[in-house]
């Protein structure tokens, strides 16, 4: 394909590439036409959720042995018309999500592949059997068992790595329709590429690129779904068992008044920073027992050394948007900053490319107090809340994070026992990390926000004589 050809992607039904007569551009940053993405009616829709639902699984070695080729096709081969190389560059380019990031998301979606059943048993119970079959059904015992047999994925758009998630569904034995991101169609059309021909027939999963207005009837149409997004989407779904919502987090890291935070420093930039600064898992607040203003006026100086560079860049760290974009979120960052004081990024976050684009650069704002509600914005670039605390204030300050990072003195109290605590019991924090981890760290064997199997399997009691 020569460099300046349009990338055609085509949606990959229940019958192979169907290329749509209603086509999309899909642009890089600055505003340059890549790729033609086609968009799937919502008859199309029905009539692929059909055939996955008609459909049986693989057996489960042979799922497990089809990821791991997969794995390799995605990460080695040239998958149709782009090698790897290619790939990842043209992501970046397209997303404005740093090349290094782009890479590192291939990899873990790799080692989800790899590691599907680590990833997809580890919610398995202890007394439960993977089938009926299993001697121990004799006297009777659990089995684990789908809740449905298809899974839609309304997929995010903001970072490659989330398709790594809905792998272990495929280990599952779940057939799988994902409707990729308008904003980055490439990493799911590779992987779904992948999957098929490392031996996942054309009816165990699909890539369905649709509007919106489908996308919500692809959603109610599988037995179970998957949606990612913003807080719109979290309230749309709320209420809906079937649905698994993957929002914002809001993670925030707690630094009390016996942790020496000047030893944590480099952990407090990587939270915030690391993979542009983009996922969900990247801290958005940082509390402090105490002065907030020292560790706030740190943090700057650490971040505003960071370049301004394209996206395709290898150096690159910072995410990239189209210049209006940029703009827009320049601007609603300034409304929302005020009543703070700005350690960096209070004259503006823009910074154009010469070949068109912006690179979002970093923000840091001092918050007088947690009344303001400064702490829960979370924005898709580095942008950290650096907000006073206090032992008044509780956990009840950290409610509603996928990560809370907590520092404390080597040795902790009384006080930070109940507090640590208090944390963990808090319905609406998916994840404690205590001691000098980034909020971002994550393991395919313990869960992210609860383990994807809690939601797609349960337990039932089979008893033969």
């Amino acid at each position: 394909m020569p460099d300046d050809a349009l990338y055609s992607l085509d949606a990959l039904g229940p019958r192979g590439a169907y290329r749509a007569r209603n086509r999309e551009n899909v642009t890089d940053t600055s505003g340059t036409p890549v790729a033609e993405l086609s968009l799937v009616p919502a008859l199309f829709v029905t009539r692929a959720l059909a055939a996955l639902r008609g459909a049986a699984p693989l057996p489960l070695d042979e799922r497990l042995a089809a990821l791991a080729r997969a794995a390799r096709i995605f990460r080695e081969d040239t998958v149709e018309g782009l090698t790897y190389v290619r790939y990842e560059r043209t992501v970046a380019a397209v997303s404005g999500i740093p090349l290094a990031a782009v890479r590192s998301a291939a990899e873990e979606i790799t080692d989800a592949a790899h590691r599907a059943m680590a990833g997809s048993f580890a919610a398995l119970g202890r007394g439960a059997v993977l089938d009926w079959r299993d001697p121990r059904t004799r006297t009777g015992s659990a089995v684990w068992t789908r809740r449905g047999e298809v899974l839609a994925v309304n997929a995010a758009g903001n970072h490659p790595a989330p398709h790594a998630l809905w792998l272990e569904a495929l280990a599952l034995g779940f057939r799988v329709a994902i409707r990729p991101s308008r904003r980055e169609p490439f990493t799911p059309h590779r992987l779904v590429s992948a999957l098929r021909s490392a031996g996942f027939g054309t009816d165990q999963v699909v890539l369905l690129p649709t509007d919106h207005a489908v996308a919500g009837e692809m959603l109610s149409g599988a037995d179970l779904a998957l949606a990612y997004g913003g807080d719109d989407v979290v309230r749309e779904y709320a209420e809906d068992p079937d649905v698994l919502v993957q929002g914002p987090g809001r993670a925030k890291i707690l630094v009390t008044a016996s942790a020496d935070w000047r030893a944590h420093l480099d952990t407090l930039v990587d939270s915030v920073a690391d993979h542009g600064g983009i996922k969900c898992v990247n801290a958005t607040a940082i509390l402090v027992e105490g002065d907030p203003a020292p560790l706030a006026h740190a943090l700057a100086e650490r971040l505003a050394a960071l370049p301004s560079l394209p996206a395709e860049d290898e150096k690159a760290v910072l995410p990239v948007r189209p210049l209006e974009s940029a703009q827009a979120l320049d601007a609603h960052l300034r409304q929302r900053a005020r009543g703070t004081t700005a350690h960096l990024g209070g004259d503006g976050i823009v910074d154009r490319l010469p070949r068109g684009g912006a690179v979002l650069r970093p923000a840091v704002f001092e918050v007088p107090d947690l009344r303001g509600g400064w702490h829960t914005t979370e924005l898709p670039f580095p942008c950290v809340w650096v907000a006073p605390w206090s032992r008044a204030d509780g956990a009840a300050a950290l409610t509603h994070s996928l990560v809370v990072g907590l520092l404390t003195g080597a040795d902790p109290s009384a006080q930070d026992e109940a507090l640590i605590d208090a944390l963990v019991t808090d319905p609406a924090i998916a994840n404690v990390y205590v001691g000098d981890r980034p909020t971002h760290w994550m393991d395919r064997q313990v869960p992210h926000d609860g383990y994807l199997g809690d939601f797609l399997m349960r337990n039932k009691t089979v008893l033969r004589g």
